[in-house]
């Protein structure tokens, strides 16, 4: 969630290597028999261990189903926890076949980073948190208020903007490590922290009195987060995009990971195509994929709903709704191409 600014320089320096390791990714992936993918070191609901120190979270279940889908197998992956600085070096260089880790898709990565994205998996927003016993309920409150900001990010820049725009005064207290600016906050160095909304979530779980902090609901930034690969490489540009489309339109075609053997064998067209049931389809073979491919991703994944909902949904610790992430049926903005 938080958003490393890297120059071009940066970028530039490593591209190079980069275009080397993006050549047919899926090959590469195919022949190793995994697929690595770049995480958070830590964010309770998109990518955390648990008590058994499995990986768990919405980032790591899209890992889980470009798994699936390339190997029929869920369990087919790595995961390498990185910092926000280290995550997109590690994309350049080869280090991850891919980005799952909560990251906002901008311009100057899309471009200047040599990056692709092309899917939201999480639309999020920058908001604050605060002790309850502040009694502060608007960011618009926070006039001089000691503000815990990790350095170098574009919170750091989100943060800046919001109060110069409404000719507010605020003292930044900024740290290199997301961990050194949230323990900050939490022993009350400073009266606010500040990172998207979601990560306020699961950073609140982690605080010594949670119940004590409440998330103001001032959304400050548009943080669309998605998975990120290196450019040049179409085929697996489309791969990893399409799984979470396939994800999409199976919870909009009523299709989960439990009845999906009965759909994929009574559904509408729509859905035998898509679970490469339908008659004469190449719709995985066009991927580079066998024909059930988004069968297994909702088989041994599940849909987009049931992702949610497992990991940051109300029924979680975290209690987050589906708001923007509900899908355009129900007021959402999750929407998926036809897979036809």
């Amino acid at each position: 969630m938080k958003k490393t600014i890297l120059s071009a320089a940066i970028g530039a320096a490593v591209l190079g290597a980069a275009s080397a390791a993006s050549a047919a990714t899926l090959d590469d992936v195919k022949a190793k028999g995994f697929v690595t993918c770049g995480v958070s070191g830590g964010i309770p609901g998109f990518s955390n261990p648990n008590d058994k120190g499995e990986w768990t979270g919405i980032d790591v279940d899209y890992c889980r189903g470009i798994a699936a889908a390339v190997f029929g197998d869920a369990s087919k992956y790595k995961v390498v926890a990185l910092s926000a600085k280290d995550r997109f070096p590690a994309l350049q260089s080869g280090e991850i076949d891919v980005l799952t880790r909560n990251t906002t898709w901008t311009l100057s990565r899309d471009t200047s980073l040599g990056f692709n994205f092309r899917t939201v998996n999480y639309y999020d927003g920058q908001g604050f948190i605060v002790k309850k016993a502040l009694n502060v309920k608007s960011a618009l409150e926070l006039s001089g208020a000691a503000v815990c900001v990790q350095q170098g990010t574009t919170t750091e820049l989100n943060l800046a903007d919001y109060f110069k725009a409404n000719n507010l005064q605020y003292n930044p207290v900024v740290f290199e490590k997301e961990a050194d600016a949230t323990g900050a906050y939490d022993s009350g160095r400073c009266d606010v922290y500040t990172t998207d909304q979601s990560g306020l979530y699961a950073i609140r779980l982690k605080m010594k009195n949670p119940d004590e902090n409440e998330v103001l609901p001032e959304v400050i930034s548009k943080e669309p987060l998605g998975p990120a690969v290196r450019q040049g490489d179409d085929q697996w540009f489309d791969v990893v995009s399409w799984v979470h489309y396939a994800m999409v339109n199976a919870e909009e075609f009523g299709v989960n990971s439990k009845n999906v053997d009965e759909m994929k064998t009574n559904g509408s067209p729509d859905v035998k195509r898509l679970l490469g049931s339908e008659e004469g389809t190449k719709l995985g073979t066009d991927l580079g994929l066998t024909n059930e491919w988004a069968y297994n991703v909702v088989k041994l994944v599940g849909n987009y709903g049931e992702v949610f909902d497992r990991n940051v949904g109300p029924n979680t610790p975290l209690k987050i709704q589906r708001g923007l992430n509900a899908l355009w049926t129900k007021g959402g903005l999750q929407y998926a191409p036809p897979a036809r």
